[in-house]
């Protein structure tokens, strides 16, 4: 979305995509983020089990397998077996499964989850905004800078971030299944308003956090290895 052809930034773009974000995001947090909750939640669904009906199952599966921790796991587990077929089949030469590897798929998407994944933490604890769990307990909502404890760390989506990083990432290193990706990148992010585990000003800002996070990975990357 970002990025151009020949691999730069257009940095223009981002920074009105940025003040967009952010104009959307405060509406949400200040107006539009309860009324829509209220549509979008599952009422039977949360997070915790996938007892509520069948896509509130869906939603939690989802949850469940494009998860950072996931996301991580495995974009790293295929750097290491790209690492290892490399190595091998070029008579055990570490150095040139290392060359190799820079200028992977499965590096260029490792570095953009990895990428989400610092930047969601480091958002998370400065922010400190409250799940939507307590605005349904006890119909409040509060903001409590750096904590880590899971009920403050609801801004920017975790989930929503990392896979609009991976699949963004995906749909550009394979162009023609672009749409399938982006579609699934939304509807991870609608999944996590719908379980509750997050307002709709999360997954906005995580899904724009997501798409950067991509887009410098692979600009950042083909400037590296074009050196």
């Amino acid at each position: 979305m970002f990025i151009r052809k020949n691999n730069t930034l257009r940095w223009l773009l981002i920074a009105f995509v940025a003040i967009l974000t952010i104009a959307l995001v405060f509406g949400c947090v200040f107006w539009w983020d309860k009324p829509l909750y209220l549509i979008l939640h599952g009422e039977t669904c949360n997070m915790w089990t996938p007892d509520g009906g069948f896509w509130c199952g869906v939603a939690y599966i989802l949850g469940k397998v494009f998860s950072a921790k996931m996301w991580l796991a495995v974009s790293a587990l295929s750097v290491l077996i790209f690492f290892v077929y490399k190595a091998v089949s070029n008579e055990n030469d570490f150095r040139f499964a290392f060359k190799k590897i820079k200028n992977s798929y499965a590096f260029y998407l490792f570095c953009s989850v990895a990428l989400a994944i610092i930047v969601t933490g480091v958002l998370k604890f400065i922010i400190g905004r409250s799940r939507p769990i307590l605005y349904a307990a006890l119909d409040k909502t509060a903001f409590v800078p750096g904590t880590v404890e899971d009920l403050f760390n609801s801004m920017p989506s975790g989930h929503t971030t990392v896979s609009f990083a991976g699949l963004v990432m995906l749909g550009m290193l394979f162009p023609r299944i672009k749409w399938a990706t982006w579609t699934m990148a939304i509807i991870i992010g609608v999944s996590r308003v719908y379980v509750g585990a997050h307002w709709v000003g999360d997954v906005l800002l995580g899904a724009f956090i997501g798409m950067l996070c991509a887009d410098l990975a692979k600009s950042a990357l083909k400037k590296i290895n074009s050196k």
